[in-house]
């Protein structure tokens, strides 16, 4: 078996067998096969597309290119949570521990930010102390002593999609659906979930802008999980405006905080009750979603979900002190308020406009393993649809210094668009697949 004839089969259009699929990933993650060679067969899968069945395939082998954890022995039942990224999307600092909450053993492997969108690790990194590189070992103990983690992707986890990854990075092969799956869904099968709610982003601030495109990511990963053994929920969520109000590290760990105590934008905390109730019922705890939105409740009311965040943080080095009394964090020496230019209805905020500016502050990070200032960020106070009075507060930019000012209102402005006659709110979710 050679790798030309396997890059010049998929370039033109045909199926490829398990064994080569294998072959490849085998040779690639050996180094064996160079990489120019898997640029290649990446730009063939790019412009031919692959079977869903080519596509498990190619997933599954990625995920035993390493260690696959076992969780059934710390709970009959463990659940995860993936988001496509998204601007303000801090989903998971609130999600993950009112999961746990409830009874669902949580074990969640994150990544940091690159672009646009934030890094999970990022945001728990401002904890001072925070862990984020646990071992394998260290994951499954907190995971059987609390039953809830979130952490970096160990390297004996699927190391074939991070050189896959990593070479698509560079040969503009990112946006390929079947890459873009697989990649997602063999980590998720490595870090030994069983039942898995993915939240799939469209919009302006979304890698899937087209509601079509971010469909199809969907209904091929849900079936990627059904091939696999895996109980998968894919929902369609909003990402054309900044989810709740924080966009930045220190910004958004408080915003996580505020929403575990009941004081969370309404967007945002909506948006994780619907995921929760998606996990729990997944997860076999309740058997409707409403059900489930009710024991949640109960769970931020009496404070219990809060009780695990601090657990997770403790048990992973991080200084309590810090979320107990937020004034303690990070912050940024300016802090300045941009106040809406004219009356009228909100008609655009563009998450990805936003998202870029947050980068430009020092928020996030342009290249690979760039440090990112914990402190700055954003701060969106109104939603599209909303009614504003010229000179009511429409921003606040938390900056290091006046330089970047000037520039940093400008987009802010630019991003956003006004209407004289009423405009529609943007929904949350557009859909749920399977139904």
């Amino acid at each position: 078996m050679r790798a030309i004839d396997i890059i010049e089969k998929k370039r033109d259009g045909r199926e490829l067998t398990r064994d080569e699929i294998e072959f490849l990933v085998q040779g690639f993650t050996s180094d064996e096969i160079p990489d120019y060679q898997m640029a290649a067969w990446a730009m063939a899968v790019f412009f031919t597309g692959m079977t869903p069945r080519e596509t498990t395939d190619l997933t599954l082998l990625i995920a035993h290119s390493g260690e696959i954890l076992d969780l059934t022995g710390i709970n009959k039942i463990s659940v995860d949570k993936h988001s496509t990224g998204g601007v303000g999307d801090k989903t998971s600092l609130v999600v993950a521990p009112l999961v746990a909450a409830c009874g669902l053993a949580v074990g969640k492997m994150s990544g940091h930010g690159l672009g646009f969108t934030g890094g999970t690790l990022d945001k728990l990194e401002s904890i001072p102390g925070f862990r984020t590189d646990l071992s394998t070992a260290e994951f499954l103990r907190q995971m059987d002593s609390i039953g809830l983690v979130i952490s970096g992707q160990s390297a004996d986890l699927a190391p074939a999609d991070g050189k896959l990854y990593a070479l698509r990075d560079v040969t503009g092969t990112i946006p390929s659906i079947p890459l873009i799956a697989s990649s997602i869904m063999s980590k998720k099968i490595a870090a030994g979930s069983q039942a898995i709610v993915l939240d799939v982003k469209v919009g302006k601030g979304a890698f899937m802008q087209d509601l079509e495109e971010a469909q199809q990511l969907a209904e091929l990963m849900v079936s990627i999980g059904e091939r696999s053994g895996r109980k998968v929920k894919s929902l369609l969520s909003d990402m054309n405006q900044p989810l709740g109000h924080a966009v930045g590290n220190t910004l958004e760990v408080i915003e996580a905080i505020d929403t575990l105590h009941g004081k969370g934008p309404k967007d945002f905390l909506e948006h994780c009750l619907v995921i929760s109730a998606h996990m729990l019922s997944l997860g076999g705890i309740v058997s409707t979603l409403d059900d489930g939105r009710m024991l949640l409740q109960t769970k931020l009311d009496d404070g219990e979900a809060w009780e695990r965040f601090k657990d997770m943080v403790k048990a992973q080095g991080g200084d309590i002190r810090y979320i107990e009394e937020t004034n303690r964090l990070p912050a940024a020496p300016i802090a300045e308020v941009v106040t809406a230019a004219q009356s009228g209805y909100l008609s655009r905020v563009d998450a990805r406009s936003v998202g870029e500016t947050a980068v430009l502050l020092g928020a996030g990070r342009a290249k690979k393993g760039e440090p990112v200032d914990h402190a700055v960020g954003i701060e969106v106070y109104r939603k599209v649809g909303d009614y504003l009075q010229e000179g009511e507060r429409l921003f606040s930019i938390h900056a290091r210094s006046e330089e970047t000012l000037v520039n940093v209102r400008k987009r802010l402005n630019d991003a956003t668009s006004w209407s004289d006659k009423p405009v529609e709110p943007l929904p949350l979710f557009y859909g749920v697949i399977p139904t």
